[in-house]
C-alpha cells in the first residue's frame, strides 16, 4: 500500500535570515510548472552566456522578477516584506525557494549556502568535478591494485580507442 505522501515529502523549505526562520510552504501545481519554465528559460541563458549566444528574447523584467520571488516563496514573501528583510537577503530567500521548487534542494542549498554567488558555486562545481576525477578504489575496504606503468609508447597507442 502507498503512503500519503504528506508523509514522504518536505513540508517546507525553512530559511534562517538574522535570527529569525521563515518558513517557505511547497508551491501548489500550477505554480510549480510556471517555475519549472523558468528553469528552462535560465539553462537557455546559462546556455547562451557560456557559448557566446544570442541573448535576444531571454529577459526578465523587474515585474516578473519580483512575482518570481512571491511566486517561489508564497506566505513567507508577505512576512519578509513585513519584517523590512534587505533587497538582497529577499533575492537570495527567493531564487533558493525557487531552485527548491524547480530543480533540488540540493541545489538551493548549494546557492543559500554560497550567498548566492555565482563565483563560490563555480568553485564548488570545480571542487565536485576534481572529486569526481580523483581514482576511487578497486575495492569496498578502500585499497587500491599495484600495477606496473605502462610503457608511454603503449598509452599512446591505445588513445582514443575503445577497449
Amino acid at each position: 500500500m502507498f503512503r500519503d505522501l504528506s508523509e514522504v515529502l518536505d513540508a517546507g523549505l525553512a530559511l534562517p535570515i538574522w535570527g529569525k526562520v521563515y518558513t517557505v510552504p511547497p508551491v501548489d501545481a500550477e505554480t510549480g510548472l510556471k517555475l519549472q519554465r523558468l528553469a528552462e528559460v535560465a539553462a537557455q541563458v546559462a546556455d547562451a552566456a557560456e557559448n557566446g549566444g544570442s541573448l535576444d528574447g531571454i529577459v526578465l523584467d523587474d515585474a516578473a522578477e519580483v512575482d518570481l520571488y512571491r511566486d517561489a516563496l508564497g506566505a513567507a514573501y508577505d512576512e519578509m516584506v513585513a519584517d523590512r528583510v534587505p533587497w538582497p537577503a529577499l533575492k537570495i530567500a527567493g531564487v533558493t525557494a525557487w531552485l527548491d521548487a524547480a530543480m533540488s534542494r540540493e541545489t538551493a542549498e548549494a546557492y543559500w549556502n554560497a550567498a548566492g554567488s555565482p563565483e563560490a558555486l563555480a568553485g564548488n562545481r570545480a571542487s565536485r568535478r576534481a572529486a569526481r576525477s580523483t581514482r576511487q578504489p578497486d575495492s569496498a575496504s578502500g585499497t587500491t591494485r599495484t600495477r606496473k606503468a605502462a610503457p608511454k609508447a603503449t598509452a599512446k597507442a591505445t588513445r582514443g580507442r575503445k577497449s
